[in-house]
């Protein structure tokens, strides 16, 4: 790969190779472009831990990311200067192919690069087909016998197997997380259909409490205003008698009084003494 100026180094992305684009700086100190380290988190990311793709310092909760600015601002000033150093063709590739192999992303990877050939060792042009586990990367044959002497390997595939063993029993916790949390939504349903259907019925038997209750209601005041209809019928008969009683009763009287007034004022003093005596 063409050499690059120490000042373009500085503000080159580690994941895409190129100048930043929106920089960022993370905890640690490293900066990368928004979208490159967002991508990055976004693949890499394992039961909520954030790893710097340059150092390996681990984050958790995901850090946020602000841009920076002065960064950005140096970028456009090399932009401007037209420091920026030509890549040759298939170069970026290559870096992103290199990243990978150093740091390992922690699913499955297939053994091809971005362009779609068989992974090769870029130092040797072999295969990748054997994992240093003491330096967390694949290499090739003649890696493990120089640079890589007296580490642990184990065969891509062998790697391959134990990290896709780890990714299904990842996956078997969350399939297990999954059918309980449906398992407490299923419970949670029976609970709120349970509810609605006892406060249903609760509210029905108060309506048909409530409807009986009017109803005795309705039916003791009709047989109490019968009763008071009854004693205002009774009464009455019985004071009519007495009031035709009396009304006879005056009507003799005042007869009575009307033949006294007449002898009062007779002059026939043996008649008034007759009838007196009659009396």
């Amino acid at each position: 790969m063409a050499s690059v100026s120490v000042e373009q180094d500085h503000f080159t992305c580690p994941v895409c190779q190129d100048l930043l684009q929106n920089p960022v700086t993370i905890p640690c100190g490293h900066s990368y472009c928004m979208n490159c380290i967002t991508d990055w988190w976004n693949q890499e990311n394992q039961n909520g831990v954030y790893i710097c793709p340059q150092c390996r310092k681990t984050f958790s909760p995901r850090p946020a990311l602000c841009k920076n600015v002065i960064f950005d601002q140096m970028v456009e000033n090399l932009k401007k200067t037209k420091l920026h150093t030509a890549v040759p063709a298939g170069a970026s590739c290559q870096t992103h192919f290199d990243l990978h192999e150093e740091f390992p992303p922690s699913k499955p990877y297939k053994m091809i690069d971005p362009t779609g050939k068989k992974r090769i060792c870029h130092q040797h042009n072999k295969p990748l087909e054997i994992y240093c586990r003491t330096d967390q990367r694949y290499i090739c044959y003649s890696c493990s016998v120089n640079t890589h002497k007296n580490h642990t390997f184990v065969t891509a595939i062998e790697e391959r197997t134990k990290k896709q063993n780890h990714l299904d029993q990842t996956r078997g916790n969350f399939q297990e997380r999954i059918q309980q949390r449906e398992k407490d939504l299923q419970e949670l349903r029976e609970v709120v259909k349970n509810h609605r259907h006892s406060a249903q019925k609760a509210v029905q038997e108060t309506e048909r409490n409530f409807t009986e209750l009017i109803r005795s209601i309705e039916r003791s005041q009709s047989e109490i205003t019968q009763q008071i209809r009854n004693q205002e019928k009774v009464l009455v008969s019985q004071t009519e008698i007495l009031m035709k009683q009396l009304v006879q009763e005056i009507d003799v009287l005042r007869k009575r009084d009307t033949e006294m007034e007449q002898l009062s004022q007779t002059d026939d003093h043996i008649h008034f003494l007759q009838v007196r005596e009659v009396e």
